[in-house]
């Protein structure tokens, strides 16, 4: 491992300071994003070594843990949140020298807010996360519906890539007040329509265990 005096490896030092301390993270990423872009970095275009997991998680209600303690510092969060990637089973921080993996208790992303638009006879959902991305729920970005332990259904949104967004428990109720009974399949299905497409929710003969 070079040291971090050796000025031939200054950018994988920054890297490595931006993913192994969060209290140097926000100066190491910025270093990294020397030309600023809009949106999440391009982790989908990067290979580089896996240098193993590193002690940070993310909780079912979205807040980062780094060796114990929340991370504090929206920004911060945002930062990593941007160069985040799901490799199969495990979810990683990436950057163009390095990936390490990290924990997530439920999904990488919450949910927070939900707009809706009508035109017509159709709507629109519109979500932000807790990161402030904001997702429209289309063919690309679907509503998935999963059983939870003691909660009933818990929809999840897809932010990108594999990455998904559990909606708060709070917004599930506004979505299935917005739901309609339609068949699909060989099925009458409840769920919510958005972009012209319909979620099924539960087969329509369960709607009063929701």
């Amino acid at each position: 491992m070079p040291t971090p005096s050796s000025p031939t490896n200054k950018r994988q030092n920054v890297a490595e300071t931006a993913i192994r301390s969060p209290d140097a993270a926000l100066a190491g990423l910025s270093q990294l994003a020397a030309k600023p872009t809009h949106g999440p970095a391009p982790v989908h275009l990067w290979n580089p070594p896996d240098c193993g997991d590193i002690d940070m998680r993310i909780a079912a209600d979205g807040t980062w843990y780094y060796c114990g303690s929340p991370i504090g510092r929206t920004p911060l969060v945002k930062l990593f949140s941007s160069i985040l990637r799901k490799d199969g089973d495990r979810f990683v921080l990436v950057t163009p020298v390095e990936k390490v993996g990290i924990k997530i208790d439920d999904a990488p992303f919450l949910a927070v807010e939900m707009a809706v638009e009508r035109e017509a006879n159709e709507q629109t959902l519109t979500f932000r996360t807790n990161v402030d991305d904001l997702v429209i729920v289309d063919q690309d970005h679907p509503l998935r519906f999963e059983p939870g332990a003691a909660e009933g259904l818990k929809p999840y949104v897809r932010v990108r890539g594999d990455l998904w967004a559990l909606v708060k428990r709070a917004l599930f109720y506004d979505l299935a007040a917005l739901g309609t009974t339609e068949q699909f399949g060989d099925r009458q299905w409840f769920g919510v329509r958005s972009r012209r497409r319909f979620f099924p929710m539960c087969p329509a003969s369960e709607i009063n265990g929701l």
